[in-house]
Order: structure tokens, then C-alpha cells, then sequence
């Protein structure tokens, strides 16, 4: 991997826009690590608390953008994104715009295409990580666009945690963080669903926590590693559990939840995705076989 030169990042001067929780973690670790940083929020009264810790409040996104040739956005949507940035191309010229905001991948395209005919050098960011975690080695951050800029400015992003080239397509890094958080939903409903069965029986949550937490931790240890080399190598055939025994299986966990007076409807798809996969012939694969049948 080549290496761009990159600014001194003890002395790089850095633009924050948008103090939510999230924005101000990243503000608050940028000033930690020692780098001058501007600050700008629709409600002034935010920028105060990072005031008191050295950073410099601006008065409006266009003085803010002007103090930095790095500029960090960190809104709610890419709506507000657009409706923040579009008045001020002018001052964004010939600086590095790093979006973190949360979109989509198709959004990330349009902006960097936007970015680009306007001479702005637009890096698209996917933060996995709260905001207490940012600037601790648990936080990263997955960035996709233009290349260069992010090597020239990795130094300064390093203080908000990891970082994670996905590539130069600007969409890839909000498919990854997608993708990601695509995981992380199906195990919290599956983790909530647990909780909701368990307590129907007069069952303390906290007593299942322990065995659902070694359970999944002992299942996806395996599966994720293994399911995506079926996934990636066609080979769906399984000696573990095929879809065929859980079609058949399945039924119970629903009859269960009803009979717990337990509400279905987070499971109920996962019926009719058996159904179709077995009745295509695919009664003796892995669950791998249900990426393919996942697409529209």
C-alpha cells in the first residue's frame, strides 16, 4: 500500500460541523490529541462545552469550513448535509470534506460526485463506535472515496479511533457500516426476542444472560468465517445443520412464542425463507444458501 505524504498531525487545524453526541465526541478527541479545532452547530450552546476545552467556535459553517483545511460533517442526514454544505462550495474549494454522517451508498456516490465537480476532495466515513468509545482503541472508522486525501489527512483521523480503507468507490464505506449494523440488528432482535420468551415463564432476564452470551458468542465464532467461505465459494452443501432440519424445526419456536403469548412477527419471514429455499432444492445447504435467496 503506498503511503501519501500527510500533514503534521500535531498541528493540522481540524473543522467540526454538527455537535450532536456524536460530533462532540469526535470534536472532544480531535482537541485531546492536540489539534486546533473549529467548531459549528445550529444551536450555539453546544459549541460551549468544547469552548472550555481550547476549541474555537465560529459563528457561521461558512467561517467555520474557511478555518480548516480539514472539515469534518457529522449531522443527522444527508438532507441536512446537503442543506448545510451547498451554500458554501466556495469556501469548501481545495479542502478535504470527511462525511460521517450516516447514508447510504448510493447518497455517498451522489455527494462525492457533487463534491468533485465543485473541487472539493470528499472522503465518505462510516463510524463503528458510540460516542464514548471515540478516541479509544475500540472505536473505528471505515473510509471510502478519494484516496489521497485520506492518506494525507490518516494522522488526524487516527485520534478518532481506528481506521479502515474500504476503498475508492465512494459508496463502499456506508455499504461496510450497513452491512455491519445489518449484523448487529438481527443479533439485538434476536437477543430482545430471547429476553421476551425467557420472562413470559416469570424467568429474570439476567439469569439467561450468561448461556445466551457463551452460546452466541461460541455459534458466530464459527459461522461468520465459515458462511462466508460458502457464500464466496458456492459450496452451500452443510454436514451441520441443513435447511431442510431447521424448515422443520422452525415451526416449534413459533408454536412457542404463541403458546408464551410472545409476538412472532420478527420471526414469522424467517419461515417462509426456509420454505422457498427447500422447496428450490436446496433442502440439504447451509444457511449460506439464503444469501442467494435474499436477492430481490
Amino acid at each position: 500500500m503506498v503511503v501519501m505524504a500527510s500533514l503534521n498531525s500535531s498541528h493540522t487545524p481540524v473543522t467540526v460541523l454538527g455537535l450532536g453526541l456524536m460530533g462532540t465526541a469526535l470534536a472532544t478527541a480531535l482537541l485531546r490529541a492536540g489539534h486546533p479545532t473549529t467548531v459549528w452547530n445550529r444551536t450555539r450552546s453546544r459549541t460551549e462545552p468544547l469552548t472550555a476545552q481550547g476549541a474555537t467556535p465560529a459563528d457561521t459553517p461558512a467561517r467555520a469550513v474557511a478555518a480548516s483545511p480539514l472539515v469534518l460533517v457529522c449531522v443527522t442526514t444527508y438532507d441536512d448535509v446537503t442543506a448545510l454544505l451547498r451554500p458554501h462550495t466556495a469556501e469548501l474549494a481545495g479542502r478535504t470534506l470527511v462525511n460521517v454522517t450516516n447514508g447510504t451508498p448510493e447518497q455517498a456516490r451522489k455527494f462525492a460526485a457533487w463534491a468533485e465537480e465543485h473541487g472539493i476532495r470528499y472522503v465518505d466515513g462510516g463510524i463503528m463506535a458510540v460516542p464514548q468509545m471515540i478516541g479509544t482503541p475500540a472505536a473505528y472508522v471505515l473510509y471510502s472515496g478519494d484516496r489521497q486525501a485520506y492518506e494525507t489527512h490518516r494522522p488526524v483521523l487516527e485520534a478518532l479511533g481506528g481506521t479502515r480503507w474500504t476503498g475508492e468507490d465512494p459508496g463502499l464505506a456506508a455499504l461496510y457500516d450497513l452491512a455491519l449494523l445489518t449484523g448487529m440488528y438481527g443479533t439485538v432482535m434476536g437477543v430482545v426476542q430471547s429476553y421476551a420468551l425467557i420472562r413470559s415463564q416469570g424467568v429474570e432476564a439476567r439469569e439467561l444472560a450468561p448461556l445466551l452470551s457463551d452460546w452466541l458468542n461460541a455459534m458466530t465464532a464459527s459461522l461468520v468465517p465459515h458462511t462466508a467461505e460458502a457464500v464466496d465459494t458456492g459450496r452451500h452443501l452443510t454436514d451441520v445443520s441443513s435447511l431442510a432440519v431447521n424448515q422443520a424445526a422452525f415451526p416449534n419456536i413459533l408454536t412457542a412464542f404463541a403458546d408464551q403469548g410472545v409476538r412472532t412477527e420478527l420471526f414469522d419471514p424467517l419461515r417462509e425463507l426456509f420454505d422457498r429455499a427447500v422447496a428450490g432444492g436446496h433442502a440439504d445447504d447451509g444457511f449460506s444458501r439464503l444469501v442467494d435467496l435474499l436477492k430481490v
